[in-house]
């Protein structure tokens, strides 16, 4: 197990992550999973906004 997020991981829990992150956060789960980027869930649900 690596913890790296993956397209069927965030479309698997979409509700979930909805409900308690937001669409922001959903967002950005499937981007990051789209770009193949190696990150962690909660390096994107934690990291402060961009300005």
């Amino acid at each position: 197990m690596h913890g790296v997020i993956t397209l069927r991981d965030v479309v698997a829990n979409l509700g979930v992550v909805l409900r308690e992150f937001g669409a922001v956060c959903v967002v950005r789960c499937l981007v990051a999973s789209l770009r193949r980027q190696r990150t962690t869930f909660l390096e994107i649900a934690l990291c402060p906004k961009r300005p």
